[in-house]
């Protein structure tokens, strides 16, 4: 048995403390803030900013762990080197984890050391350095912090009108303490996959099959399991991904991001060194171990034989239409009736925002059914469902 410290504890950290402590693991779930998803599920808790070092090493002296399973991107990332050479497991790796947190490090190694296809793409500290690069990308560009998470910060330009707001925009939205943005050529793209790969201790890399997503504002708002993808494109997405995992090391699943274009190819875009908030699709029995079984698989070194296909799936979010610290639901059992095939996860925030993520929904079919006919039963499921005070 392993104790694992989880830094971020929202609903992805949820699911993969559920998955750990059906294999026997111990999890101390930590976020910023008390009563966070997977707190809720875990062995013990703390609270603290993971951007305070101090603290950040405190937990770790306290707790001992012989695994640090990072979750989201707002850590003293740098520190986990030091964690490294005590001994302790980082998922994926100190290393993949420093590049990842960052557009910066991440798309330069992708792009300049690795030569994958990506958005051309400039950086900017300042709002006259955003003015310059976005001329020479032209428009419109794409605007993102280095550092954010489910689209907060990003923006499309459409004209150099829109700069200045996007600049403000850019760095309200960025986590940690990094003041600069990327902006980069707005790829005209036929559909975007994420293509879960998980990278093992002693055995091959070994790829899901891949999951379409939509997205509003750079966040995910369904996914969908399998889309129909030309198999040249897939076999490029494969090689990107298992060349970009090598070269970060370390053992985990990965959510890598691509653009594919019926004209232009396959455009590498982002990557996460932990499971994806797309992949939430395969909680409906997409494949025959979800994606947080496979990444505490990978963690655990335990074998992965193979990962199979075993039904179409599809994932809705639902969000907050209001902001309220005693959110409530209605809706439940009316997303469920009638659809037997369906089911919901409430991950239990403690409040909600605007626009906040708060639960979803997933169904399935079995092969050769109507793909788009299950997205919109999974979509007007989750329509149904809303928060409340």
């Amino acid at each position: 048995m392993k104790k694992i410290l989880l830094l971020g504890s929202g609903e992805l950290g949820k699911e993969f403390t559920i998955a750990a402590q059906r294999l026997g693991q111990t999890v101390v779930a930590c976020d910023k803030y008390a009563g966070a998803p997977a707190m809720q599920v875990a062995d013990a808790a703390e609270t603290f900013d993971m951007l305070d070092g101090e603290a950040l090493a405190a937990a770790v002296a306290k707790h001992r762990p012989d695994i640090i399973v990072p979750e989201i991107e707002a850590i003293r990332t740098e520190r986990l080197y030091d964690f490294e050479r005590q001994g302790i497991q980082v998922v994926p790796s100190a290393r993949a984890v420093n590049f990842t947190m960052n557009r910066k490090a991440i798309r330069d190694l992708a792009a300049r050391e690795l030569g994958l296809k990506t958005a051309r793409y400039f950086y900017a500290t300042s709002l006259d350095e955003l003015r310059e690069a976005a001329s020479k990308i032209g428009f419109p560009c794409v605007v993102k912090p280095l550092m954010s998470s489910s689209g907060k910060g990003q923006s499309v330009v459409r004209g150099p009108e829109e700069i200045e707001h996007a600049w403000h925009y850019g760095c309200e939205g960025s986590r940690g303490d990094i003041r600069e943005l990327i902006v980069e050529e707005f790829i005209r793209f036929d559909s975007e996959i994420t293509l879960l790969t998980v990278t093992q201790k002693n055995g091959p890399t070994l790829f899901c099959p891949p999951i379409g997503h939509v997205q509003k504002n750079g966040d995910y708002r369904e996914s969908f399991q399998s889309p129909e993808i030309a198999p040249e494109h897939l076999a490029e997405a494969q090689r990107m991904a298992a060349a970009v995992t090598e070269a970060l090391t370390g053992a985990g699943l990965w959510g890598v991001e691509f653009f594919l274009s019926h004209e232009h190819g396959v455009y590498f875009s982002e990557l996460s060194p932990r499971p994806h908030d797309t992949g939430m699709v395969t909680l409906a029995g997409t494949q025959n171990l979800s994606e947080f079984e496979l990444h505490l698989r990978a963690i655990l070194g335990l074998p992965i034989p193979e990962i199979t296909f075993e039904r179409l799936g599809a994932s809705a979010v639902i969000l907050s239409g209001i902001a309220t610290s005693t959110p409530r639901f209605e809706g439940v059992a009316e997303a469920l009736a009638d659809n037997p095939r369906t089911d919901i996860r409430l991950f239990g925030k403690p409040s909600a925002r605007v626009n906040r993520r708060m639960g979803v929904v997933v169904g399935y079919e079995p092969h050769g059914s109507s793909l788009e006919a299950l997205r919109e039963r999974v979509k007007a499921a989750a329509a149904k469902v809303k928060v409340v005070e």
